[in-house]
């Protein structure tokens, strides 16, 4: 009896590790608000945390593979400008080649003209030189015929 009067006084007293009826409905209210604090905000907000968490993964292998894609067409783009210059350079330099040979064909087709035409000149001028030559010779000889025939009549 003496050990039951000893509890029944030290449970009068309430000291800091009283063990009555508190103490289990303490830890049943301390249960019952972290089950409803996790149902109600920490499964909702690591649900959203795990969302965003997911969503910038994603965004950031859509990005990288963007990334890469864009680093593959730039290449591409680049060789294909690379190779149409090229073929810009050779479209110019053969039409380049093709306009000096034009030009020295109509030179030399120039060149073929003026000789023709210096030559048909040259003809035109000998012709009437040996036209003018015959003529100045019938002239002469009519001269000197009149000039005889004056002399010849002077004298008589």
């Amino acid at each position: 009896m003496s050990l039951t009067l000893q509890l029944s006084s030290t449970e009068n007293q309430g000291g800091l590790f009283d063990f009555n009826a508190t103490l289990p409905l303490m830890a049943l209210q301390f249960l019952a608000l972290t089950l409803v604090l996790n149902l109600l905000f920490y499964k909702p907000v690591s649900y959203i945390l795990y969302e965003r968490e997911e969503y910038i993964r994603n965004s950031l292998t859509s990005a990288s593979a963007s990334l890469v894609k864009a680093t593959e067409l730039t290449k591409q783009y680049e060789h294909e400008l690379a190779e149409s210059r090229k073929k810009a350079q050779n479209i110019i330099k053969d039409s380049q080649q093709s306009a000096q040979l034009v030009v020295s064909d109509r030179l030399k087709e120039a060149q073929k003209d003026a000789e023709k035409l210096l030559k048909e000149a040259y003809d035109q001028l000998s012709i009437q030189k040996e036209q003018a030559l015959k003529s100045l010779e019938t002239q002469v000889d009519i001269l000197s015929e009149q000039i005889k025939l004056k002399l010849l009549n002077f004298k008589d």
